[in-house]
């Protein structure tokens, strides 16, 4: 089936989760981590720190499938506009290096990954590793929740 890249956008913290998925669906981690910007850094040079540095983890890892947690909430006008500018940057790479992309809202995210739409981050993050056959749950919360993105698009994809 391929290698996918899951993505948790953030302009401070990007979350970054890889996994290979094989013809009969077993998932294995490959990858996952964060890329961080400094908060009182301009918006334009932290947008690069993430275009930099993700294009150079695409280019290390090959994922064919991109996976993209789509922004879902609008309590924070501020934070949600430069979580959506992150996102931007995200899913240009993604084009730039012809990744088939997807994007699922945080719920759908649940949904495949723990059975429940509205799992809390907890139990997502024990469903990531109990997938993944790790032995401790994949650290920080983001690449957890990239992990989750890239899980939910493997089984996505599977039933189509």
């Amino acid at each position: 089936m391929g290698r996918i890249l899951g993505i948790d956008p953030g302009t401070g913290i990007l979350g970054f989760g890889v996994i290979d998925v094989n013809a009969s669906g077993k998932i294995t981690l490959v990858d996952a981590g964060v890329i961080r910007t400094p908060v009182h850094e301009d918006d334009s040079i932290r947008l690069l720190t993430i275009y930099t540095e993700l294009e150079s983890i695409i280019k290390d890892v090959k994922p064919s499938v991109m996976s993209v947690e789509k922004l879902f909430f609008a309590r924070n006008v501020t934070t949600a506009m430069t979580v959506s500018q992150a996102r931007g940057v995200v899913l240009l790479l993604g084009k730039q290096h012809h990744l088939d992309l997807y994007e699922f809202t945080p719920m759908q995210i649940k949904q495949a990954v723990t059975g429940y739409g509205k799992a809390d981050k907890k139990q997502i993050q024990e469903m990531v590793r109990v997938l993944l056959q790790l032995k401790q749950v994949p650290q920080p919360d983001d690449a957890a929740d990239a992990l989750a993105a890239a899980i939910c698009c493997s089984m996505t994809i599977r039933t189509q």
